[in-house]
This record gives structure tokens, C-alpha cells and sequence, in this order.
């Protein structure tokens, strides 16, 4: 009884959600559906360690959510994993990992999500289905297969990767009449004026994009039942001639649908502002370890804050290395290759490395894994990628891809091997980033992890106005220096790409001095204004706190 009066008190307190008697109120309405307010255009992240999600796109401005149990032995009524997190702008459901226990049962989420939701959807092998377009989409399976069901003259920009799967597209999805067709490894389309960012990832599943059938759309919101997504159809699929196959029965679940409620939904009212530090000593210059969560004070604009969770620096990242194949470099790939071994080498057993390179194209060479055998034979498979520098198009890829397949348990770090020359830069040649510098600085600034950038030294003497000038190759450097500051992390310099290999031994050195501290923020406006974070150490006189210098309050 404890626990429910707990528990309601925190529905009342939850931005966004109604009291209980009121429409939407995130009471279940009696058919198994927990229907959440969420404001228009606001985010919703899903994650489901343990099965499957299916999402449609309905018109309205409210989320329902249901689950669905594949088990032989009936769930009491509080055996569902499934929380809620709910903020101002952000709703978070999550269906929590199985754990050690074989026998626990798999969880299917189904939701109904309002068309201007900002949505982002994770499974490990559990299947993905989408149906519908959202205001943007980005969704991820590590095996599982992944479908997207578009509306006809669909008006979208879409990414669609599977590392080792394939992308198929149906009949009609790029044009009005036209075939589909099977691709491997990565698409890129524009549907219409591609108004909707739409990023689709499998590691090893197969994506399908198809056309969603506007008849099914209309009896599933009759019905409350999802019709089956139209198979799409490819180049070599049979004959028109030949008749088309009866319309399988829409699959039924294991289980009816079971009511998820205040008996078994955990909410927890999450507006958590992380700082990740990392804290050397002055004199030294040596990492401090041991430290405690009592050891820290953290100021946000001058007023001190609570801080509500405190990771020592032994918890676990999720580590990206990015690697600048363009230029120079190209001749000194396997000195690279010998530094990423080093790197890889060097971190913990708890880490997860992912390896990505560029030039003018971004190749992933490794998604995030703490296999190390995988990792040395992906390194081993590196290659020059083709094209010019794009280098602030490329970080800003990487910033992305670490959102999106990184564990969210995890802290995230990217660390930068670059001479710095994007091909923007006065007089080097080439096709340079559309992304410009300044809007890059401000996405590094709001990463929720750390970016270390290795600076490489390819200077050589201008003997014409047509050479890159001093000037130019000193902007560079700075400009790496400065990311490495509004990420939080440390910039090193490295003269001789000999030396690469113990730049990238400081950085894991360096990583395993830093700690997470989260705080509420007493300051609970969202105006969209710049909040600086200070962290001190008053017990250690001598320790300097180095890390993120604020955030954008959004």
C-alpha cells in the first residue's frame, strides 16, 4: 500500500501528465492501454532490451502504450519491467534488462505516438516496425530486423545502414511506379523536399523501408488491431502476371494485451544534467583516483547543486575512435593501424571500442564492441576512404552514431585523430564539410559525453600563394584545441605520427580519471540559454577539475 501512494504521488507530480479521473490522465482505459500526454513536438525515446517494438503514427497528441508478455506462465500483475520516465519535453520508456534469469519472459511494447513526436527507438534482437512518418526517427536494432512503413509522397531525407544485413526497398518508395530493389551496406535518399530526418541502423539485421497501405491505416485505428505491413517487393520478386499471394491474418500475440498501470509502470520524474570530469593534480599533472562523491561541489551560474548520482571513474565507456584517413595520412596507414592496435589495447576490459574513419566519406569499420579479436581484425581491414576532407561533417557523423548505438548506460566519449584541414579551410583543396564549424563547436558543446581530439602535425613549407599557408595550418590546430574544450576532453599534439600510439595511451590514461556527476538543476527554466557548469574540489587544494563547461538548457 506504501508503495501505490508513493506511486501516485509521483503520477500527480509528473510534468505533462494529467491527475488521476482526467482524460489522458496515464491511467490505463481498460483494453490494456496506458495513454501519456506529450506535448507537441516533444521527444520520445523507447528502449527494449527484451523484445520487439511496434510504433504507429496516429493524429492524436497523446502516446499509447501496451505490452505484450511471450510467456507460457501468466505475469502477475507486477511482473512487468516496463518504465516511464516523463519530463517537460522528454518521455522515456524502457523495458529493463533480463538479467542473469533465463526464464524471464519477453516484453513487446506497442505504441501510438502523435505524428509531430521527435522519436527514437532501440531493440537488441527484437524485431522494429514502424508505420507512419514522425517529425524525425531514429531507430536501431543490433540483430533484429528493422521496418518502416512510409506514407504515400512521403517527404523525407533517409539514412538507412546494416553493417552485415541488407536495405531493401519497395515497390514505390523512391518513386510513384517504380520497382524495388536490394542494396548492401548503406542507403541515402530524399524523398520530396526531405523535410523529416529519418536514420535507420541495423548491425546485423536486415531493414526494409515499404509503403504504407492507406486502407489498413484507417481499419487498424477502427479496430485498434496493426495490419500487416505490406511485404515490399524487389527486382527479383515474381511476375506481375502471376496472382499476388492472399494477405496472411494479421499474427496474434502470445497473450492478450495486459493493462500496464500504476501497479507495475515505474515513473521517475528525470531531468538529470550530467557533468563528466576528469580531475588532475596541478602540481603533477597525474590523474586522482579514489575520489567520492563528497569530494565534488558543482555550481550551475554560481548556485550550488545537489548532486543526486555520482559514478566513480572505474564505471564503463562506450569509446569512439575516429581516425582521419585523408591527405597525407594515406601513405602512413599502417603506422595508423599500429596506433589503433595500441589504443585498443590500452583500454579496459569494461570498454567498448568503436573504430570509424573518413576523408569525404565516413566509413564505420567497427560499431561498438568489447571483443578484442573482432576489433584487431576489423583494424586489419582498414582502408583509405575516398574523397577530400570532411572533417566537421565527419565528427558531427560520429557524435551521432555513438547516440545512437551506444549502450545508455554507458559513458560516451569520441576521440579525434586529425591534422585539423577540412577542406573549407583557405587554399586546401577538395570538397569540404557542409556543416559549418561554428554550428559543429555548438553540437560538441551539447554531446553528453567527452570528445578528445589527437592533433597531427602534416605542416610543410608554402613555396606559392596556391600552398596552404602558415596561417592556415595554425587555424587548424586551433580549431581541434577548441573542440577538445567545449567537449570537455583534452587535446594532445603529435608532431610525428610515430608518436601517435602513447597520445592515444594519455587519452585512455586520462579517461580513467574521469567521474559523472548528475544534478537536478535548481533552475528548472528551459529557455533555451547558455548554463555554465564549475566543479571544484574544496578537500583538494591542488586537484583541477577538467570537463564540460555547460550546456544549453533546452
Amino acid at each position: 500500500m506504501a508503495s501505490v501512494l508513493v506511486l501516485s504521488l509521483l503520477l500527480a507530480l509528473l510534468p505533462g501528465v494529467a491527475p488521476a479521473g482526467a482524460a489522458q490522465s496515464g491511467e490505463g482505459d481498460g483494453r490494456g492501454v496506458l495513454n501519456i500526454a506529450l506535448p507537441t513536438g516533444g521527444g520520445l525515446l523507447v528502449e527494449n532490451r527484451r523484445g520487439g517494438v511496434r510504433v504507429e503514427v496516429w493524429p492524436e497528441d497523446h502516446v499509447a502504450l501496451s505490452a505484450v508478455v511471450q510467456s507460457a506462465a501468466r505475469t502477475t500483475r507486477r511482473g512487468l519491467p516496463v518504465s516511464v520516465s516523463h519530463t517537460e519535453r522528454l518521455l522515456t520508456i524502457k523495458v529493463e534488462s533480463a538479467g542473469p534469469a533465463a526464464a524471464a519472459p519477453r516484453v513487446d511494447l506497442i505504441l501510438r505516438v502523435p505524428a509531430s513526436t521527435r522519436l527514437k527507438v532501440y531493440t537488441s534482437d527484437g524485431t522494429l516496425d514502424v508505420k507512419g512518418l514522425t517529425a524525425s526517427l531514429d531507430a536501431q536494432t543490433i540483430s533484429g530486423d528493422l521496418t518502416l512503413a512510409l506514407p504515400p509522397q512521403a517527404d523525407a531525407g533517409i539514412t538507412a545502414q546494416s553493417l552485415n544485413g541488407t536495405v531493401t526497398l519497395g515497390e514505390g518508395v523512391e518513386t510513384a511506379g517504380a520497382g524495388g530493389r536490394v542494396l548492401h551496406g548503406k542507403l541515402q535518399a530524399r524523398l520530396g523536399a526531405g523535410g523529416h530526418a529519418v536514420n535507420l541502423f541495423s548491425g546485423r539485421g536486415h531493414i526494409s523501408l515499404t509503403t504504407l497501405d492507406a486502407e489498413n491505416s484507417v481499419a487498424e485505428q477502427a479496430t485498434g488491431q496493426f495490419a500487416p505491413t505490406r511485404p515490399p517487393r524487389v527486382k527479383d520478386a515474381p511476375e506481375e502476371s502471376q496472382p499476388a499471394p492472399a494477405r496472411p491474418p494479421a499474427p496474434q500475440p502470445a497473450e492478450t494485451p495486459q493493462e500496464v498501470n500504476e501497479d507495475e509502470v515505474v515513473r521517475v520524474e528525470s531531468d538529470l544534467v550530467t557533468a563528466n570530469v576528469s580531475v588532475v593534480d596541478r602540481a603533477s599533472g597525474r590523474g586522482l583516483v579514489g575520489l567520492t562523491a563528497n569530494d565534488f561541489k558543482v555550481f550551475e551560474d554560481g548556485a550550488e547543486q545537489h548532486v543526486e548520482h555520482f559514478e566513480s571513474a572505474e564505471a564503463p565507456f562506450d569509446l569512439l575512435l575516429l581516425l582521419d584517413l585523408s591527405g597525407s595520412t594515406a601513405r602512413v596507414t599502417d603506422t595508423i593501424r599500429a596506433a589503433a592496435r595500441r589504443f585498443v589495447a590500452a583500454t579496459r576490459p569494461q570498454d567498448r571500442v568503436a573504430i570509424v574513419t573518413f576523408a569525404g566519406e565516413t566509413n564505420v569499420v567497427s560499431p561498438p564492441t568489447s571483443d578484442r579479436a573482432a576489433l584487431a581484425s576489423a583494424i586489419e581491414r582498414i582502408a583509405q576512404p575516398k574523397g577530400d576532407t570532411r572533417l566537421y561533417d565527419s565528427l558531427d557523423y560520429a557524435l551521432n552514431y555513438l547516440n545512437r548505438t551506444a549502450d545508455p548506460a554507458r559513458r560516451h566519449a569520441v576521440i579525434l585523430m586529425s591534422d585539423g584541414l577540412d577542406s573549407t579551410l583557405p587554399n586546401v583543396t577538395g570538397v569540404g564539410s557542409t556543416l559549418p564549424y561554428e554550428e559543429l563547436r555548438s553540437r560538441v558543446q551539447e554531446f553528453e559525453g567527452i570528445v578528445y581530439t589527437v592533433w597531427t602535425s602534416t605542416e610543410y613549407e608554402a613555396f606559392s600563394p596556391l600552398d596552404i599557408q602558415p596561417e592556415t595550418f595554425d587555424l587548424a590546430h586551433d580549431r581541434l584545441e577548441e573542440l577538445a574544450q567545449a567537449g570537455g576532453g583534452a587535446f594532445y599534439e603529435v608532431e610525428k605520427l610515430e608518436d601517435l600510439a602513447g597520445a592515444y595511451e594519455r587519452v585512455v590514461a586520462d579517461l580513467g580519471t574521469v567521474y559523472s556527476l548528475s544534478y537536478r538543476p535548481t533552475n528548472k527554466l528551459r529557455d533555451g540559454r547558455w548554463r555554465t557548469i564549475r566543479v571544484t574540489l574544496p578537500q583538494h587544494s591542488n586537484a583541477v577539475a577538467r570537463g564540460r563547461r555547460g550546456y544549453f538548457a533546452k
